[in-house]
């Protein structure tokens, strides 16, 4: 139960903050556009459930993730809709923000 929790805050935040929208924002903190990341990921990419932590990936990695995720090319269930928000260069920020 705690990992539907997690995945529906984490869904939440991402429609209360607009993460859809962003695509006009790309001068916007990569922490502000992290807010979606941490209801999952923890604040500092250290899951504390059964979400992956993304603490310690380079940002290459996450940063092809998240492309892929938005893409369509990597299959998720809340990845996509969220991913699906974001610029190349704010998942570039991103990753250099949680990325090792």
């Amino acid at each position: 139960m705690k990992n539907r929790s997690c995945i529906a805050a984490a869904f939440a935040a991402s429609l209360v903050l607009g993460v859809p929208s962003l695509a006009a924002a790309d001068s916007m903190d990569s922490n502000m556009l992290g807010n979606p990341c941490a209801g999952c990921h923890g604040t500092a990419g250290q899951s504390k459930g059964a979400m992956p932590t993304i603490k310690g990936k380079s940002a290459k990695f996450i940063a092809k993730a998240l492309k892929d995720f938005r893409d369509g090319k990597k299959p998720s269930t809340v990845m996509q809709r969220i991913a699906k928000g974001y610029t190349d260069a704010q998942i570039d920020a991103l990753a250099k923000q949680y990325g090792g």
